[in-house]
Formats: structure tokens, C-alpha cells, sequence
């Protein structure tokens, strides 16, 4: 049996493969085993933020590995201390973290924090949470509730309750009632079709929240980790929520999520847990791609990247405005809206065939995220392939 079949006989049929076999990368380019080449514009659906074998990401992990990968929270975890500092210090907020390992399982942490907060909190028993239609928040049956798209919800109930969908954030307020806890919200909607909210308006509702004593969670999985320019989208908006959820680009590719939040005390010893969250191994992956990612920001190199890109993706826009309606998205989340789900496909399919990443998002949107530390080559050769698929898919 080749890999192809391997992989179709004994792995769950849950994704729908390009069957490549890469077998070593460096920053945004891949090599598979028959040597193509492949620029990256998907830095693993957000998660590889510092680029394909870092030479400091990986020294950090094999120190790690050579002393202590894992001991289990029943003990201090200095790396994952020196993390959370880190993440509460340059973020600007008050906070406590929790580490996790998933994004999925930092937003089902949120829920618990909220829920229970809820409970101990006032008079009434609050536990409805309110979300946006188009949100993508997991694949565990709560967070996988809390995503407000009707189709991700088929098969899998009977679902948690609790959960209340807003059509966009100007509908949440005639939402809240007496029961209403929290609202989780992404400032861009990756999944959703990389759309950025309204800045005015999220602070609009952040301050509308706080009057009301009801939570604010930002799920930042995607946004997260300087994504957006600023270490969290929260930064960028000028919010304070009352919970992040963070995972993807903080570890930089090893398995990582965290749940950040103003509740420092909410939770007493069994109320919540993870076996593996935050172990020596990841957290001291983590706490490298901070710092790595702190110097690109600080140097200015970040800026001029997101610029660049920027600029690449408006002008494709504009030449090729017969399929494409809009540019859209902030810093290194951005997409080009297409203007049917047949040539969306037809885009992503022969990008790949000549050697670029890409990925689909909804509303028939042409997603990129690049790893954070793409060069103006690979950029330069993503965007001529780019160029290339959308001539040709035009005529």
C-alpha cells in the first residue's frame, strides 16, 4: 500500500485531503517528497506563525524535549508561569491565564467560567450566551452549539441549551434579558468569511456589556498573537473583555490554547482541568514565538509586511474585478470575496496545482494567512501564481 491508500483505509474519513506529501519546509515554503515547491499562504489554517522549521521554535522545543516534556499540573510548570506573565504584561490586561490545548477546548473554558459566574453571581440563575450567526467557535458539542452556523449543526445534538444567535452585533443588545451571562464574539470572523467588525460598534456593545454586568468573551484563536498587528485584536479595538480565548499561532504549530480573563478567582481547585494543557513543552514553544514575535513587531518588519500584502491583494482585487467583489480583512487574516462558490473552488484547487496554499471561507471568500514572518520573495512568488490561477480562471 502507498501513503494515499494507508491513510484512506485506516484514518477517519473527516477532511477533504489534497494527498501531498510534504516533507520539509523553511519559513512560508514547502518542499513535498517529489521535491515541488509550494509558497504558504496557510501557515496551517493560522497555527505555523513564525514559519516552517524556526530555527529558535525549534530549539526551544528540543531543550524541552531533552529535559522535560511533560510533568502534569499537579506541579509548578515554570515555563508555562513565565507564559502567563508574558501574555497578561504585554497584553495590558488584569487578567489570569488558563492553558489548554485547543481552541475548541479554550472556548469551552470560557463557557464554563461564564456559566459559572452566572451562578454565583446575583439573585438569578444566568446562563444563556449570546453569539453571531456566522461565528465558528469548535468542534466539541458546547463550543460546536455556541457556533452560530445552522449547517455545522446537523447530526450532532441534542446540543447544550443557553445559546442565543444574533443576526450582527447591532442585534445583541434586544437580545440581553434577565437569563443573559455573556457574549462571545470574534472581531473577525475567519471561518465566517473574514469579516472584520465594525470597531465603533464593538465598543459600543463592550460598553453597553459592562453597564449591564454581563461578560464580554472574545474568541481570539484565530485573531490572536499578533495576527491583526497587535499581540490581541482587543488591543486593536480598544477593548477590554472580560475573557480571550487564544490558540493556532501562540504555539507556532505544537498543540496549544489559553483562556485569559478578569475572573481571577472564578475557579477553585476541580472546578476545571487538563491533563496535558500548558506543559513544559508547549509553553516553552509559546513562550519563544512571544518573543520572536514581540522583535518582528517592535523592528517594524511586521508592519511593512501587512502593508505589502496589503497592497498585493488590492491590487488583485481591482484587476480582476469581474470575479472578485472585494477585498477584505486586517493585517495578515485577509481574503478577497469571489463572486460564486464554482470559481472560489476552481481558485483554491488550481492554486494548488501550481504551487501555492490557499484556503475557502464562507460567503465565498478566498482566505489567506500567511505565517507572520513571510518574506517579500515568497510573497512576491505567491502573488505571481496567485495572478496566474485567476487569469486563467477568469477567461
Amino acid at each position: 500500500m502507498n501513503l494515499k491508500e494507508i491513510d484512506l483505509e485506516y484514518v477517519l474519513h473527516s477532511y477533504n485531503r489534497n494527498y501531498v506529501n510534504f516533507k520539509n519546509g523553511k519559513n512560508a515554503t514547502l518542499f513535498s517528497e517529489d521535491g515541488k515547491e509550494y509558497i504558504d499562504f496557510t501557515s496551517g489554517i493560522g497555527v505555523v506563525s513564525v514559519g516552517h522549521a524556526n530555527e529558535r521554535l525549534a530549539n526551544a522545543i528540543c531543550e524541552s524535549a531533552k529535559s522535560i516534556i511533560h510533568i502534569s499540573n499537579l506541579y509548578l510548570i515554570e515555563p508555562q508561569a513565565l507564559l502567563a506573565k508574558k501574555l497578561i504584561e504585554r497584553s495590558g490586561y488584569d487578567m489570569r491565564c488558563f492553558f489548554a490545548n485547543s481552541g475548541a477546548e479554550a472556548n469551552e473554558g470560557a463557557i464554563k467560567i461564564a456559566r459559572k459566574y452566572g451562578e454565583v453571581e446575583g439573585e438569578v440563575k444566568r446562563y444563556k450566551i449570546i453569539t453571531l450567526k456566522h461565528s465558528f467557535h469548535g468542534r466539541t458539542i458546547t463550543a460546536l452549539k455556541a457556533t452560530g452556523q445552522e449547517k455545522m449543526h446537523n447530526y450532532f445534538g441534542p446540543f447544550p441549551d443557553g445559546f442565543v444567535y444574533a443576526e450582527n452585533i447591532e442585534e445583541i443588545p434586544s437580545l440581553c434579558d434577565e437569563k443573559t451571562i455573556a457574549v462571545m464574539i470574534e472581531l473577525i470572523q475567519g471561518e465566517g468569511g473574514v469579516e472584520p467588525q465594525d470597531k465603533e460598534k464593538v465598543q459600543n456593545l463592550s460598553k453597553f456589556l459592562k453597564e449591564r454586568d454581563i461578560l464580554l468573551i472574545v474568541d481570539e484563536v484565530q485573531t490572536g498573537i499578533f495576527r491583526t498587528g497587535e499581540l490581541l485584536a482587543s488591543n486593536l479595538y480598544e477593548i477590554e473583555p472580560d475573557i480571550i480565548t487564544l490558540a493556532k499561532g501562540l504555539g507556532g504549530g505544537v498543540p496549544i490554547g489559553a483562556i485569559m480573563t478578569k475572573l481571577k478567582d472564578i475557579f477553585k481547585p476541580g472546578d476545571h482541568g487538563s491533563t496535558f494543557g500548558g506543559n513544559f513543552l508547549v509553553t516553552k514553544a509559546a513562550n519563544e514565538v512571544l518573543d520572536i514575535l514581540k522583535e518582528e513587531k517592535e523592528s517594524g518588519k511586521l508592519d511593512e509586511r501587512f502593508i505589502y500584502f496589503e497592497t498585493k491583494t488590492k491590487e488583485l482585487a481591482k484587476e480582476f474585478d469581474k470575479i472578485v467583489l472585494k477585498e477584505v480583512g486586517i493585517g495578515f487574516m485577509r481574503g478577497l470575496r469571489i463572486k460564486d462558490l464554482e470559481t472560489l473552488n476552481k481558485i483554491v484547487n488550481t492554486s494548488f496545482e501550481k504551487g501555492l496554499l490557499v484556503l475557502k471561507a464562507g460567503r465565498n471568500t478566498l482566505r489567506f494567512l500567511p505565517p507572520l514572518t513571510i518574506t517579500k520573495k515568497e510573497m512576491d512568488r505567491g502573488f505571481e501564481i496567485l495572478r496566474e490561477v485567476l487569469k486563467e480562471v477568469a477567461n
